[in-house]
């Protein structure tokens, strides 16, 4: 069986559609409205091919190829409403993302022969919590109305974090990936109280608990395999900024401080990411763009002049 395995041989049956990895394009953007916009038009096309068959086709019609910053969902809702769209595409997305999570799980195991026995019994743990988070989510798509394959899947939480060597692999994975899982669950448990969804709030609280282990295992093993190697622990971390920033979505994050503290972060490092260089164009900037992205695709959609970009 194939070890390091790309991305793009990930199987998936028929009801799911692949798109290409949007994190790219997020991390070359200019941090200037009328750039963004010119770009988004430009790659118009490709974005609606991505989306062509789903549910976001009637939404990227709507609104143009900018609608992805106008009903992003995430770790930042934390103590705002979700329409239905959002809180669809965000649980869809979690779904697709512990689908990655147990593959990732999987592949440690298999990928990495002499690493400890102890190592790859908490990798085969994870596998097996992420196969029940799957049947949770599966669950709560129905709940919400959602079918498995409504929405597109991006590979490029797999494909940021599978590093080939193990240190940046359970940093990658473990450290970030599961990091930032404990942001985005703590939201939408908070959301689902809030909303009176104890269904939604109980189901991803459960989960939660089980993410708790994860990153753990990631602080610990990042620890006993950098121990006496300060030039590979510098590695990690470094490797670590990046794969934070490239989560990071051009917003700043709500981290789930208790969460992360608990699973072995400092509340240094929690510092550090709430302050990381995010070198792509924040949240005001990519929904100001999105606006006017908007109103030129619905104004040529009326025959009429779109609005100048300046």
């Amino acid at each position: 069986m194939e070890r390091f395995m790309n991305h793009e041989h990930l199987a998936r049956d028929s009801r799911f559609k692949r798109a290409n990895n949007r994190n790219q394009l997020m991390r070359s953007l200019p941090d200037d409205v009328g750039a963004i916009v010119r770009i988004f038009e430009k790659i118009a096309p490709k974005i609606h091919e991505r989306v062509q068959g789903t549910s976001l086709e009637a939404v990227y019609n709507d609104l143009g190829p900018g609608f992805q910053f106008l009903i992003a969902s995430g770790g930042r809702q934390a103590k705002g409403g979700r329409t239905p769209i959002q809180l669809q595409t965000q649980l869809h997305g979690v779904f697709v993302g512990e689908l990655q999570a147990m593959e990732a799980a999987g592949r440690t195991v298999w990928d990495f022969p002499d690493a400890p026995w102890e190592f790859k019994m908490n990798m085969a743990r994870q596998c097996w919590d992420e196969a029940r988070h799957i049947q949770i989510f599966e669950k709560l798509l129905d709940h919400t109305s959602t079918k498995i394959g409504e929405f597109p899947e991006s590979t490029f939480l797999f494909e940021t974090s599978c590093h080939d060597d193990p240190v940046l692999r359970i940093t990658g994975v473990n450290r970030c990936l599961e990091g930032l899982a404990c942001d985005v669950f703590r939201s939408l448990v908070e959301y689902g109280k809030e909303v009176g969804d104890m269904k939604l709030a109980q189901a991803i609280d459960f989960v939660l608990a089980d993410e708790l282990t994860h990153v753990r295992f990631g602080s610990d093993w990042s620890k006993e395999f950098t121990k006496d190697d300060p030039e590979r622990y510098k590695k990690a971390k470094e490797f670590q900024t990046e794969t934070e920033r490239a989560f990071s979505f051009g917003g700043e994050r709500i981290l789930a401080r208790e969460e992360r503290l608990e699973a072995g972060f400092t509340e240094e490092e929690l510092d550090e990411i709430e302050n990381i260089d995010l070198k792509v164009p924040n949240r005001t900037v990519l929904v100001k763009a999105a606006e006017m992205l908007r109103d030129r695709h619905q104004a040529r959609k009326r025959g009429e002049e779109p609005p100048a970009i300046p």
